[in-house]
């Protein structure tokens, strides 16, 4: 096979995970740049990377990002991520509790890709693509204000869960409750369209009637978030009203850390109604007569998780 030919304003990326990562990393790699220049804006070396052993460790994490969005978003170009595929891995990789290290690293690393693919779309698109993954900053500060590492793990359940949430006004009150009665993920929740609003009908666990609002959550996965007939009534009225339903995440965020502060309660982040969740499910399981392995593979796919042994971590 002959060399590939890049045109200006024609060139899309191909070819294996591992290729494309190879072509990011010498967009960004100046070997010896001094850093008097690499934190010069005006240079060309801006930003550049000039180590071996730090462009290997990050295009590590590169190759992991990209594996990851190629097996859950079906996603081959590394010049097609966006905000959503940062958010939903750094998301993935916070769930499983990193090392503040790892983490920190892992910010690092994209960033430095950030980095990459802005030079690369420069230097070979007519029209470059602008990439900006500033949203891993507010990820990282949330994770440290949260404690949400390894170094400070703990069970985040919170003891009265409807104390908070009858605390939180509209909407976050309702997303609270989603994500509290069903499980969902805060991209389970943060916005929902009518099509996704299923009707009704009896949870085979617990014989009650429960709504259904049909999820796309970490890396597209899809399913059932079942909630109180109540709550489902709730979202409806808000869509019909609204056109869908809609939250910004950070504002969310800072309005859970707000009234856990005024009401005393140890802030868990929305993360913390999702452990309560998987700690009333896992009874509603074994009351319904499930044995406890059951139990955990049928809470570990309600919450979208590959394995049951992550349900483990959720009972503390």
């Amino acid at each position: 096979m002959g060399a590939k030919t890049i045109t200006k304003g024609l060139y899309l990326m191909r070819g294996s995970v591992y290729y494309q990562t190879s072509q990011l990393a010498k967009a960004i790699f100046e070997v010896g740049a001094k850093k008097v220049d690499r934190v010069d804006s005006a240079h060309p070396h801006f930003n550049k990377i000039a180590s071996y052993k730090t462009m290997e460790a990050y295009r590590a994490i590169w190759n992991n990002l990209a594996n990851y969005l190629k097996e859950h978003f079906r996603l081959n170009d590394l010049e097609k991520i966006e905000e959503h595929h940062i958010l939903a891995y750094i998301d993935y990789k916070i769930e499983y509790y990193p090392s503040r290290q790892y983490l920190q690293k892992m910010i690092s690393a994209i960033g430095k890709l950030e980095t990459a693919l802005n030079l690369f779309s420069k230097q070979y698109k007519a029209t470059p693509i602008v990439y900006d993954f500033s949203i891993r900053h507010f990820l990282l500060k949330e994770a440290n204000n949260l404690e949400l590492i390894a170094s400070n793990y703990h069970n985040r359940a919170y003891t009265n869960p409807m104390q908070l949430i009858d605390n939180l006004p509209m909407p976050y009150k309702l997303a609270a409750l989603i994500e509290y009665e069903g499980g969902a993920r805060i991209e389970g929740c943060s916005f929902i369209k009518s099509d996704q609003m299923k009707g009704f009908r009896i949870d085979n666990i617990t014989n009650i009637p429960k709504g259904i609002i049909f999820t796309k959550e970490k890396g597209g996965k899809e399913g059932e978030v079942l909630v109180n007939k109540d709550t489902y009534h709730q979202l409806e009225a808000h869509i019909v009203k609204h056109g869908s339903f809609k939250i910004n995440r950070q504002a969310y965020m800072s309005e859970i850390r707000s009234v856990c502060n005024n009401l005393g309660i140890n802030p868990e982040g929305s993360h913390g109604l999702r452990w309560n969740f998987a700690k009333r499910r896992m009874f509603e399981y074994a009351k319904a007569g499930y044995s406890h392995d059951n139990s955990l593979h049928g809470v570990s796919y309600e919450m979208k998780h590959n394995r049951a042994s992550i349900t483990v971590h959720y009972l503390g």
